[in-house]
């Protein structure tokens, strides 16, 4: 901020990862009258959490990988939510990213020693263990894009 601040900038754009994705920063910048050239902080917030991130999907009709992504952490719900989607199954930490707090399960047999592994490797590295189970994919195809979108209403798109 200080240095937006010396050099008189109007706006900031945050790159890519680190600050991009700290709703506080966003927050920093509208505090002290900087434009925050990314999505509004409670969007981060919000996609910051796999599991309200696929709340939001799920209710935009997006389709998403079904499984458990619940507030109730209760490790005998999440092994009964197991069982209903059927293994093998991936554990994902809530919040987070890089392949961090995740756990490929492929038995019941595994499911309770995998969570708490899954859940130490989630709180070490996120500060939170919450988790979601959805069922893995053996074989999956993945496409990403980027959209940008400006608060005219302009959108673009790369793939």
């Amino acid at each position: 901020m200080e240095i937006a601040k010396d050099c008189n900038a109007e706006a900031v754009h945050p790159g890519f990862g680190f600050l991009s994705e700290n709703a506080e920063f966003a927050d920093d910048c509208s505090k002290n009258g900087l434009i925050f050239i990314g999505p509004p902080s409670s969007a981060i917030r919000s996609m910051g959490s796999k599991s309200e991130s696929k709340k939001i999907m799920t209710k935009a009709n997006v389709p998403v990988v079904g499984g458990y992504f619940g507030e109730d952490q209760d490790k005998d719900l999440l092994m009964s939510e197991a069982k209903k989607i059927g293994f093998p199954v991936l554990i994902k930490a809530v919040s987070g990213g890089g392949g961090k707090g995740m756990r490929i399960v492929h038995s019941e047999e595994e499911f309770f020693d995998s969570l708490e592994s899954c859940k130490r490797e989630a709180l070490k590295s996120f500060k939170d263990d919450r988790v979601l189970v959805e069922k893995y994919i053996t074989k999956p195809r993945h496409i990403e894009f980027q959209i940008m979108g400006d608060k005219y209403s302009n959108y673009v798109y790369l793939f």
